[in-house]
């Protein structure tokens, strides 16, 4: 049946601000159901209050309403939208199901006569209220672990009575694992038991008897409304269950299944997704495994909606699940649907793997003071990371050079732990850092089953680490001319770095390149195409991996390259790896709109990036996308295959902005802004010249090495001081100190995270306000395309603040230094494209903090405040296809746009939620008010202190 023609406009309700437990893979999800309904023509409503994504702009829905998500602004959006017929609630995740809930529950969507489609309330009933989806399971012969409902402190303590420990609480209706634990004694159950019912919206937990050390597996499935159901992907834990699926590494397809338990569990997930209800869709089942012979297994929990696995799965296998989602969730079956990638077979097919992939958390345990560290069954990771390989070695190495932890890797960098203690404690009590530690533990000889017996994690995977320890052992016995070239290409396939082979041989890592180009081992790249090259693919989605060579029938050997090069001129971009905290969604939008822009310049655009929750790792954002680590020695060898025009390195944040000098010693040209610039800019003794030569001021500073050259400098400058390491991210490390015994803690503590890292000190102006300005300059002319301004004082830091666009309190004469120091800034560190500068305004006279000539946080911000596609315009100029002179800037804001810092603090008990220089937000919302009287914004401005600390 083809799609519903009765479904003429459609409201989506996205994901709102991204918060630990639900990130951007909804926003990558909404995205792609937003495009696939407009290629049917169907009207798109989005309601979304996150500014920062890709999702929530222009170009991606007919009206979009960035609204708090609320049932008043559905009712707002509704009454606007009379022709509305249909909401579809499963792409904005956990959010987005609740609110339909809740809307559904007040009769919103019968008083206007819309349709929920893609899924079925009774579903989501079904599967959130844990006592109903237990007694549904057994009902259709599920097996299920053994768990009560307690709705009452009494209830639980008579339910743990009867199980014993260990137990597992988990609180009904929540989100990535909020209000969860795994219980070990009676001791700490009464606390994790109240926890539990308080965070839970309908004060009930789920109480299991603890499945601890089983194996733990995903399903992700698509079914349509003629019931053909495919599984996508098979996804295993490498952890065994007890720690998140959020938090765990997972593989792609499962490894150590049995093909008998497979088909067992399939058929049991494709049972359990039929009972559920009568929808079309996306659905995700997770189930946990005996570790023993019999692979008994118990079903754990089913999501009838896109998950956060499921743009793991996409981009896993090249399916966009949420694209054919969205097709059946409007009528279509998957007969009709075409494979996207081959655009030759029916999206009626399962995918085939023909190489592994791997993805591994990204945490920021250092934003928040006083967490505790271990891992369990409450999500913690603020982002993530994959790696695509041909073996599971190969993906795991490239997942951890991905993760930007300054590690090269598993082993072989010099950073390995070889304390016994704390190795043992660690793997004990799980730690983030778990995927680099069972290397060490196999280093210092534990013996494997040791390590088996203390983490559960299955022989298979502890093998594949063991191999890779024996290799690095039989390496390290050869010098670089000694090495031979089996052994050379062996490490390269099990996906050691040239850096952590270098580190082997005890040489550099040039040498260890120079020495694989004589010997012909290079890398070679391999299409995404679903299908395992059974068919032909069409769209150019690669990875790297190294082959030996083949040799044809008349001598000549080769080995088989499936990305051909073009002779069309080409740009790449570089994308923002991981998401973390001061490096978010924000720069994956605005390297998708490079890539859009380079593309309308007649561009062949070529996007490099890791993150699989993103719309730059979407397959058909780019004409070219590497699927691979922002890591030197991957991106050297794409540019020396493509040969590009030039490479755009400040649309990618901090991640990319780092190559930029490895580039230009390459003689790599940056398209936009020299990395000479760059680095003046960073440089802070260099830039206080310049400002110096410019005459704008700056609060007074000094650089120090030393904690006895701090205590120096604190004579001169007088407290309180602000203390930051050069070249950091989302303020790490920074902290206002106000007497010499927390500056020389502080300096020391600095100094043995980052050694050999100049410190600067800067006279902090107490009471100031603060205040930003990002513009556009072509080397020429300069446009501000924005001034806003900080609710909060000056020393909480920019990403955390209340940031006003205009602003609300700064005089004619303030607004126009802004505007003389932002143009004069631009033109003196010869920007072309984007700049950030930062301003404190003390007395009248503003004072200049710093300056980035790149994309900043707040560019998205800005573009949908005022709807001007300024990343576009951007992108236009550093190209040199525009001058800032050409555009017809023509920005549209009545009232005033608030960007709102949403932060994650509830993963976290007993930790420090003082703000300060060091940024801790994990995302924000955009909120609109019409005039200074509004009551949010006089809220807002009343506890503008409340938090700050110094």
């Amino acid at each position: 049946m083809p799609k519903n023609s009765k479904l003429k406009s459609i409201l989506i309700i996205g994901s709102g601000p991204i918060v630990i437990g639900q990130a951007c893979e909804f926003d990558y999800s909404g995205s792609q159901a937003l495009r696939s309904l407009r290629e049917d023509g169907i009207e798109t409503i989005l309601i979304n209050s996150n500014p920062a994504t890709i999702m929530t702009d222009p170009s991606m829905a007919d009206h979009i309403y960035l609204l708090p998500l609320t049932t008043k602004s559905l009712v707002k959006i509704l009454k606007e939208h009379p022709q509305i017929d249909a909401v579809l609630p499963t792409m904005g995740g956990q959010t987005a199901l609740n609110l339909c809930i809740e809307a559904d529950e007040k009769g919103i969507w019968n008083d206007f006569d819309v349709e929920i489609i893609g899924v079925d309330i009774d579903a989501i009933n079904i599967t959130e209220d844990r006592e109903k989806f237990r007694e549904l399971m057994l009902k259709i012969g599920i097996p299920m672990a053994p768990q009560a409902t307690a709705t009452s402190y009494l209830k639980g303590k008579e339910i743990a009575q009867e199980y014993g420990f260990p137990l597992v609480i988990r609180a009904s209706f929540t989100l990535g694992g909020a209000g969860a634990s795994i219980v070990y004694n009676e001791e700490s159950y009464d606390e994790l038991l109240t926890r539990g019912l308080e965070i839970s919206p309908i004060h009930e937990v789920m109480i299991d008897k603890a499945l601890i050390g089983w194996k733990e597996y995903e399903l992700e499935l698509l079914r349509d409304a003629n019931d053909n159901v495919v599984i996508i992907c098979s996804i295993e834990n490498m952890d065994p269950m007890g720690i998140h699926t959020g938090d765990s590494i997972t593989v792609a397809p499962a490894m150590t299944l049995s093909d008998k338990t497979y088909q067992k569990m399939r058929d049991m997930a494709i049972h359990m997704m039929r009972s559920i209800g009568d929808f079309a869709g996306g659905c995700n089942v997770q189930f946990a495994v005996s570790p023993d012979e019999k692979e008994d297994i118990i079903a754990i929990e089913i999501n009838p909606r896109v998950s956060r696995s499921s743009a793991l799965a996409s981009k896993a296998t090249g399916y966009p699940i949420a694209k054919i989602a969205a097709k059946l969730a409007i009528g279509y079956h998957l007969d009709e649907l075409q494979n996207q990638i081959t655009k030759s077979t029916s999206a009626l097919f399962e995918p085939t793997l023909d190489y592994v992939i791997v993805k591994i958390p990204r945490w920021n345990f250092d934003k928040f003071e006083g967490s505790d560290r271990t891992l369990g069954i409450q999500m913690k990771s603020v982002g993530e990371v994959m790696g695509i390989g041909r073996s599971f070695q190969e993906a795991l190495h490239k997942a951890t050079q991905s993760l930007e932890i300054k590690r090269n890797g598993l082993g072989a960098d010099g950073k390995e732990n070889k304390n016994y203690e704390q190795i043992i404690e660690k793997l004990t009590y799980a730690s983030w850092d778990r995927v680099f530690i069972i290397y060490d533990a196999i280093a210092m000889g534990i013996p494997l089953s040791r390590i088996h017996e203390i983490t559960k994690i299955d022989m298979w995977f502890l093998r594949q680490y063991e191999e890779l320890h024996l290799l690095q052992k039989e390496i390290s016995t050869y010098t670089i001319d000694t090495i031979q070239k089996d052994l050379l290409l062996e490490a390269k396939q099990k996906g050691y770095g040239d850096r952590q082979i270098a580190h082997m041989l005890g040489c550099l890592e040039s040498q260890v390149y120079n020495k694989r180009e004589e010997f012909g081992v290079n890398r070679v790249y391999k299409l995404v195409d679903t299908c395992a090259a059974e068919f032909k693919a069409k769209t150019p989605y690669y990875y790297s991996t190294f082959e030996s060579d083949m040799e044809t029938a008349d001598g000549k050997r080769y080995a088989d390259n499936e990305s051909i090069v073009t002779d069309k001129k080409k740009v790449i971009v570089l994308g923002s790896g991981p998401n973390r905290i001061g490096q978010g969604i924000e720069f994956d939008y605005c390297c998708v709109h490079g890539v859009l822009a380079a593309a309308e310049c007649g561009y062949e655009t070529i996007m490099i990036n890791c993150n699989p929750e993103t719309v730059s790792t979407d397959f058909d954002t780019a004409h070219k996308l590497y699927f691979e680590p922002v890591f030197w020695e991957h991106i050297y060898d794409i540019i020396k295959h493509e040969k590009p025009e030039g490479v755009i390195v400040q649309l990618g944040g901090q991640t990319a902005l780092k190559l930029a000098e490895k580039l230009t010693k390459y003689g790599i040209k940056i398209i936009g802004t020299s990395f000479e610039s760059l680095d003046l800019a960073e440089d802070r003794g260099h830039f206080s010249n310049l400002l110096k030569e410019n005459n704008i001021p700056y609060p007074e500073f000094d650089i120090a090495t030393t904690a006895d050259e701090a205590a120096a400098i604190a004579d001169v400058l007088d407290f309180p001081i602000l203390v930051r390491p050069s070249y950091v991210l989302g303020g790490q490390g920074m902290k206002i100190v106000i007497n010499k015994e927390e500056l020389e803690k502080h300096v020391v503590d600095l100094l043995s995270q980052m050694p050999g890292n100049q410190l600067l000190l800067d006279h902090y102006l107490e009471g100031a306000i603060e205040a930003e300005a990002d513009a556009i300059c072509d080397g020429e002319d300069v446009y501000i395309i924005g001034i806003m301004e900080h609710i909060e004082p000056c020393g909480i830091h920019s990403g955390d603040s209340n940031s006003m666009l205009p602003p609300f309190n700064l005089g004619e004469f303030v607004m126009q230094q802004i505007k003389d120091h932002t143009k004069k800034i631009a033109l003196a560190l010869n920007t072309v494209g984007l700049i950030n500068i930062q301003f404190a305004i003390k007395d009248d006279i503003v004072y200049i903090i710093e300056a980035n000539p790149r994309a900043s946080r707040t560019v998205p911000f800005i573009a949908k405040a005022y709807g001007e596609p300024y990343v576009n315009y951007a992108t236009k100029v550093m190209l040199g296809e525009k001058k800032v002179k050409d555009f017809n800037f023509n920005p549209q804001l009545t009232g005033y746009a608030i960007k709102q810092p949403v932060f994650s603090f509830n993963k976290f008990h007993n930790v420090n939620k003082k703000l300060g220089p060091e940024m801790k937000s994990t995302g924000e919302s955009i909120l609109f008010i019409d005039s200074l009287k509004d009551d949010e914004f006089y809220e807002l401005y009343s506890r503008r202190k409340m938090y700050l600390n110094k």
